[in-house]
């Protein structure tokens, strides 16, 4: 029987290159690409089977920052899956991110500098908008929409005789001073990004808590730094053009610049390798390049505690009741 494996914000960036890489280890996968945009998700359906025409690849609509739109791809996938063996949760965004110059020039004479600049810790601000379930964007993309779908695939997650996998993109920037349990939307911040990252790491942690012992699994990942769309919103593309050298240095020093979509795949490709039972919940997963270009994946023990963890998904299961009552009220 095949492995079934969803990978949402399969489209374009490491989401992309992933499905590529997934289907490089084992062609007899199917794939299912979960994106917002369907002419996107067909062009890549149609490349990845160019190459790999024995593989099975399908697509389904979803805007994970769209309550409806996930209640939809969910009930459309229950009624095409049985099981689903892997979910890549990687779709995500970073609105209009600003550098914070005072936080870059104070880098700069700092002893963590390479580490600063390698993972953007406390560079980066974000203006956040409100969706029309009155969600903070970054939130309802990143974390929020994530979660009820992965309720929602309940059915088809970790039934039957082998285990299921969740894998989340998160990042070397989730910062455990930029999230707060009394505003874990960072309604009142100016870096919903790495708080949307560091609650992913906690919802990882109780989900592991609350589900392994029925062959529920999760993990995070990092795949570094990379030139995106995400990275491409931040400066220009003639400005990484000009700063390539420098960053090309860099990885002699500090091995989160992946700089490839390819490349940040590295460690979403190795837990696909790997049995979960034996992965530590407490661990997130980084790809890593070396300055000669050889990709490898490296670990970090995340800072967070399990009491944090399971407040935050009590929390999350209070919204998800709420926004379906109002939804019902609605509908």
């Amino acid at each position: 029987m095949r492995k079934v494996v969803l990978v949402t914000g399969a489209s374009s960036g490491v989401g992309r290159a992933l499905c590529q890489r997934l289907l490089e280890e084992d062609d007899g996968l199917h794939l299912c690409l979960a994106c917002r945009n369907p002419g996107r998700a067909e062009a890549v359906r149609a490349a990845l089977l160019a190459a790999r025409p024995s593989a099975q690849v399908s697509t389904v609509q979803v805007d994970v920052s769209d309550l409806r739109s996930v209640l939809r791809a969910a009930r459309e996938l229950r009624r095409r899956f049985q099981r689903l063996d892997y979910v890549y949760l990687n779709a995500g965004i970073m609105p209009s991110p600003h550098l914070n110059i005072g936080a870059v020039l104070s880098s700069l004479f700092s002893r963590k500098v390479i580490h600063v600049f390698s993972t953007a810790e406390g560079l980066l601000t974000q203006d956040d908008r409100v969706t029309a379930h009155g969600l903070q964007e970054v939130f309802a993309t990143n974390v929020f929409g994530h979660f009820v779908l992965i309720r929602e695939l309940d059915p088809l997650l970790g039934r039957g005789d082998s285990p299921s996998q969740l894998i989340w993109t998160s990042s070397r920037s989730a910062r455990k001073a930029s999230f707060s349990l009394e505003d874990f939307q960072h309604s009142r911040g100016q870096e919903p990004y790495s708080s949307s990252k560091y609650a992913l790491d906690l919802l990882s942690v109780a989900l592991n808590k609350n589900f392994n012992q029925r062959g529920l699994f999760s993990s995070v990942v990092c795949p570094g730094t990379m030139l995106t769309n995400l990275t491409y919103g931040i400066l220009p593309r003639f400005v990484w053009t000009l700063i390539m050298p420098i960053i090309w240095l860099l990885r002699f020093f500090a091995n989160a610049f992946t700089l490839t979509p390819y490349n940040g795949a590295e460690a979403l490709v190795w837990l696909f390798r790997q049995k979960p039972e034996s992965l530590n919940p407490l661990t997130k997963y980084l790809s890593a390049t070396t300055g000669f270009g050889s990709n490898y994946v490296t670990t970090e023990k995340m800072d967070l505690d399990d009491d944090t963890a399971e407040k935050f998904y009590r929390s999350l299961l209070e919204l998800e009741r709420h926004l379906r009552a109002t939804l019902l009220s609605t509908d």
